[in-house]
């Protein structure tokens, strides 16, 4: 085992970085494809060792992508519930008002700037703020091809806004 990991350490810590361009999170799963391979070596007939363990490590990696910690998005600030009195004098400074429409502004524009169908289900989904089973509802649509326009939305705008800061 040590000889496999001496020869593919850096080609599977290459495969995470490269899938979850997370660099603490490519050393835990180039961890795991290892403590994966070992638990079943026995398994493994020992031809093509190189693909075996990049396949691991992509299964690994798409796991950790798809997890369910990794999707979820915090829905609370616990300092702001300590303390509404400061939350509600910061929402309503008439700078914060008119940053927050700035910002609405740029999302409806690049929303609009997508092409069709993402367009209107990145302004349906982030500048209305409709759940999806409500979109699909809407729109005469199944909610698993609104998730999945949602998905694919979200990375065109990530595009979108990385363009902008590399600019």
């Amino acid at each position: 085992m040590s000889a496999l990991i001496d020869s593919y350490q850096h080609l599977v810590f290459s495969i995470c970085y490269k899938m979850t361009a997370d660099y603490f999170a490519s050393e835990d799963l180039t961890q795991e494809t290892f403590l994966s391979a070992y638990n079943h070596l026995k398994d493994f007939d020992g031809k093509y060792e190189k693909a075996w363990l990049c396949r691991i490590a992509t299964n690994k990696c798409l796991d950790y992508m798809q997890s369910a910690g990794r999707r979820s998005i915090p829905t609370e600030d616990i300092g702001m519930e300590e303390s509404p009195g400061i939350a509600q004098r910061y929402e309503n400074t008439p700078e914060n008002i008119c940053l927050e429409e700035e910002v609405r502004e740029i999302l409806l524009a690049r929303c609009r700037s997508l092409k069709p169908p993402y367009d209107e289900i990145a302004k349906a989904y982030y500048y209305d703020e409709m759940d999806v089973s409500e979109i699909a509802r809407q729109k005469g649509m199944k909610v698993k091809t609104v998730q999945t326009q949602v998905y694919r939305a979200r990375a065109m705008l990530r595009r979108l806004y990385g363009k902008e800061k590399g600019a």
